[in-house]
């Protein structure tokens, strides 16, 4: 039976039994790298999913909200940073 097979977060190999690996735990949930990955990059990334907000109409709402027109003009945004700090 397959009880606690457990797969690498970053290429998805499955982890034996025997080989070591780095072990993350983030939010009460355990995460694990194989050693080639964690070689790598030790650094756990893309654990959840990050939502962001923009205003639109005058309001903030969750960009995952808005209608695919909005979207696509959402990623066709340029922002400038106010140099005169």
């Amino acid at each position: 039976m397959e009880e606690n097979k457990c797969f690498c977060h970053d290429c998805g190999k499955e982890i034996g039994e025997k080989d070591e690996v780095a072990g993350y735990e983030f939010n009460g949930k355990k995460y694990y790298k194989c050693l080639k990955c964690y070689d790598k990059d030790a650094v756990l990334r893309d654990v959840q999913k990050c939502e962001v907000y923009s205003r639109i109409v005058g309001y903030l709402r969750p960009v995952s909200q808005w209608n695919e027109g909005k979207q696509e003009e959402f990623k066709e945004r340029v922002t400038f940073e106010d140099s005169s700090n």
